[in-house]
């Protein structure tokens, strides 16, 4: 009988690069999520084939990722048999985000039954929307779900960040806190010491775009090193001492529903970046420039940097402007790469484990 799990991809709304450092982060869950539909085999081998959905307009008259044109095919099957020694294949290579998971399962939970996979997804990969990670939340959920092994969101923590790692990516375990615990309608504030998440909730007409820079960042690929080198940049002390106080400013600022302020933090955390960490790209500066040339209250890189998405922060009432001026002026009319980023439910709050 076939199954199915789901993990959604996040917008980190402030606090880059300092997850790692064990220091707060506030992201949100997307809407936008992978799926993995799935049959549990009766030996150990692992086999998965990939779908991608394209784009749909949203209620709000932009486009967002979703079912729009037909499904093809987005990455070539693959099949491995799960092992508790498994090795990374070729760098890039998107079976080392089902091996990650399956190894990360199988360091607390052991080495069970295989399945047979099916995984689709509407996020757009390295578009810093964290596809990545939340292909890993996912088909870890399947594997456990498969075999009858229950986990806490606690368990799930101590074994998903480190099994991105065999990606060949140090990050930290924001991406996996966000694809696991967010709750809809809210951001939540994620602490690592002691791990903990703090649901708050985002005033209703506030409003988060996701706007893809069109410069392509696998941190499986190219922009690794450069990610990895980050922390130990320079500029790194300074930005993450700001970046931790901005996060909860931020907090405080969306508490007491005073946009100015959030928006402003937001411009702030992009400087920083830009200058002290230097994650950046030309096309990503343009970016949040045009945002704000286009009445964005506030806007700035999200993920690791290199390329991926910036977020603009507006209101509910202006989103439909700023979209389309950040439309015309950057993507020369196309409205395809501007995600509606509406707050939804992690993985655990959404489905039962």
């Amino acid at each position: 009988m076939q199954e199915h799990v789901w993990a959604p991809g996040r917008v980190n709304l402030i606090g880059e690069h300092i997850d790692y450092h064990g220091l707060s982060v506030l992201p949100m869950a997307l809407r936008q999520r992978v799926n993995v539909a799935f049959e549990r085999r009766q030996d150990c081998l692992i086999h998965a084939e990939s779908i991608w959905r394209g784009p749909m307009a949203s209620p709000y008259g932009f486009f967002a990722a979703g079912h729009g044109p037909a499904p093809h095919s987005a990455y070539a099957p693959r099949q491995f048999e799960w092992r508790s020694d498994l090795t990374p294949v070729t760098a890039g290579d998107w079976e080392n985000y089902l091996r990650a998971a399956a190894l990360a399962v199988s360091r607390k939970w052991g080495v069970g039954a295989g399945i047979n996979a099916v995984v689709t997804s509407d996020l757009p990969a390295a578009a810093g929307l964290s596809s990545s990670s939340a292909l890993i939340v996912a088909f870890a959920l399947a594997l456990l779900q498969a075999n009858g092994w229950s986990a806490t969101f606690e368990e799930l923590m101590e074994v998903l960040p480190e099994g991105e790692h065999f990606v060949g990516t140090r990050g930290g375990g924001m991406d996996h806190a966000a694809a696991l615990a967010s709750k809809e309608g809210c951001a939540s504030l994620v602490s690592f010491r002691p791990l903990s998440v703090r649901h708050v909730h985002i005033p209703p007409d506030w409003m988060f775009l996701a706007a893809d820079s069109l410069v392509r960042a696998e941190k499986s690929g190219a922009a690794r090193e450069r990610y990895n080198a980050a922390r130990n940049s320079p500029g790194a002390a300074i930005h993450v001492a700001g970046e931790s106080a901005r996060v909860h400013a931020a907090v405080e600022a969306m508490e007491r529903r005073d946009a100015e302020a959030f928006g402003r933090l937001l411009r702030e955390s992009h400087a920083s970046l830009r200058d002290c960490l230097k994650v950046s790209c030309e096309a990503l500066d343009r970016l949040v420039d045009t945002a704000m040339e286009s009445g964005a209250t506030g806007a700035r890189l999200t993920g690791a940097g290199f390329g991926g998405c910036a977020l603009i922060f507006c209101s509910k009432s202006a989103a439909v402007d700023v979209a389309r001026c950040v439309t015309e002026r950057f993507y020369s009319g196309d409205p395809s790469h501007i995600i509606y980023a509406e707050p939804g439910p992690g993985a655990l709050m959404g489905q039962a484990f």
